[in-house]
């Protein structure tokens, strides 16, 4: 599988961390930046991780700003994205079961690195149950 990351300057280190467990899992990693932690826009950077999953260059996305809303909101504007923001392994796991949520998004300021872990984990080995779900995750999109 390959996912897609990316954050803001808040984000930085942990995505750097979340990098290599992902690389631990046997997963291929797409780097969307940044680089380094001096301050830049997530939206630039939460639109290229929702680009490369929308269009199928990469299979999820991760996230990742101060609290998760700014660039949770930024990759719910594409059409073909459902992002979720968890701050639990259960919020990620019934993120992808029950509404087939395709990037997460991490609030880099309000949970541990352990935590983060746990999370990309879970949201990385749950797929979706689909039956009741997809007709819900259907309603999803307005067009």
């Amino acid at each position: 599988m390959k996912i897609a990351i990316g954050c803001d300057h808040a984000g930085v280190e942990l995505k750097e961390v979340l990098i290599q467990l992902i690389t631990e899992l046997n997963h291929d990693v797409l780097d969307k930046g940044p680089f380094t932690n001096e301050s830049v826009d997530y939206p630039d950077f939460g639109h290229a991780v929702a680009t490369a999953v929308d269009q199928r260059h990469a299979d999820l996305g991760v996230v990742i700003c101060g609290s998760g809303n700014g660039i949770n909101m930024t990759v719910n504007k594409h059409q073909g994205i459902r992002g979720a923001l968890c701050w639990t392994p259960e919020i990620a796991a019934l993120a992808r079961q029950h509404n087939n949520a395709n990037i997460v998004a991490i609030p880099a300021r309000f949970i541990s690195t352990e935590e983060a872990k746990l999370i990309i984990t879970e949201f990385i080995n749950q797929e979706f149950e689909g039956g009741r779900h997809q007709r819900r995750v259907g309603k999803i999109p307005c067009s």
